[in-house]
């Protein structure tokens, strides 16, 4: 009787972890390249897709508070975090007007994994569409 309890808690605990509130969505964009300004666009990306009703994960937010870009090592290092981070994701938010190389990248490798990639504009459409609308 203990083993059938034992296997029952096994795998509810499991289906527990695989069920997410907010499917993960992993946030990309052409960055400028200054710092500060680039922090604020992510993290107005970032609310608007949790608004959407997603768990964003950006690693530009988080990546330069303890790695040194300037280090050969530790940017390759966070290119590799960085593609982690998107191989557990469950869609691709492009970002922005722009296509740098960055996001091309990203691209790819989505696509590689069969992971969807969609634009922060169709996924704010999208989340628009069970909206009421008004009378004409």
């Amino acid at each position: 009787m203990a083993e059938k309890a034992a296997t029952l808690f096994f795998y509810v605990k499991i289906t527990e972890v695989t069920i997410m509130k907010r499917p993960l969505a992993y946030i990309t964009a052409a960055w400028s390249g200054d710092e500060y300004e680039d922090t604020e666009q992510a993290a107005r990306y970032c609310r608007a897709v949790y608004e959407a009703g997603f768990s964003p994960i950006c690693p530009l937010l988080y990546l330069p508070l303890f790695l040194n870009d300037a280090i050969p090592e530790e940017h390759k290092n966070g290119i590799d975090m960085g593609r982690d981070l998107l191989r557990r994701a469950h869609v691709l938010v492009v970002c922005g007007r722009g296509v740098s190389e960055d996001v091309k990248n990203d691209i790819a490798v989505a696509a590689r994994l069969g992971i969807t990639a969609t634009t922060l504009e169709g996924i704010l459409t999208v989340k628009g569409q069970g909206r009421a609308k008004p009378c004409d």
